[in-house]
């Protein structure tokens, strides 16, 4: 038997996206965001409101970066998107997060989080909010990479949002091989 729940964004997983960009002066600024993901290959596809002070300062940078919220910063994560940064200037350095700015971009990385999509914006459509970069750079800290030079997720330890829970999960445990364990089906 199943339950119906009607219309909801519950997806499993929901990346927990912290986005970060500079204002005018140069600032840096970050905001947790849920709704996104890969949308091609070279695109990343977010859905925020226009009225963040992180898409206002999109639209001015053309830039931002996006890092996946960790179990180990889950705190200053969760921080970052419950206060505005329209409220509280300083609300980057309040998380305890330090910026590095980026090579590839106009926008700061945080050092906290391990790993970072650098991005320069495609569109924003604040009718329905579709925030669309284009992925330039990828970076990690060397702490998360295997012994083959990849990201490790059982390193890196990002996490989901729990929409039905409102829960922060972590991600890590390995249960197949991508294009390899279907094969047996053949």
């Amino acid at each position: 038997m199943r339950k119906n729940f009607g219309v909801q964004p519950a997806v499993y997983p929901m990346p927990v996206f912290i986005i970060a960009t500079y204002d005018e002066d140069g600032t840096p600024d970050a905001m947790n965001a849920a709704w996104g993901g890969i949308s091609e290959a070279n695109e990343i596809s977010i859905c925020i409101s226009a009225d963040h002070k992180t898409t206002k300062n999109i639209l001015i940078k053309k830039a931002f970066t996006v890092s996946m919220a960790t179990a180990d910063q889950v705190v200053a994560c969760d921080y970052v998107g419950i206060e505005s940064g329209n409220d509280v200037p300083d609300k980057f350095a309040r998380a305890g997060f330090h910026a590095t700015k980026s090579e590839f971009v106009d926008a700061p990385i945080i050092d906290e989080l391990p790993m970072a999509v650098e991005c320069r914006l495609i569109s924003y459509d604040p009718e329905t909010c579709r925030l669309v970069g284009e992925i330039v750079n990828v970076n990690a800290d060397e702490k998360i990479l295997n012994d083959k030079g990849q990201v490790d997720p059982a390193k890196l330890r990002p996490i989901t949002f729990d929409t039905m829970n409102n829960a922060y999960l972590v991600l890590g445990e390995k249960v197949g091989n991508a294009f390899a364990d279907g094969a047996a089906l053949k």
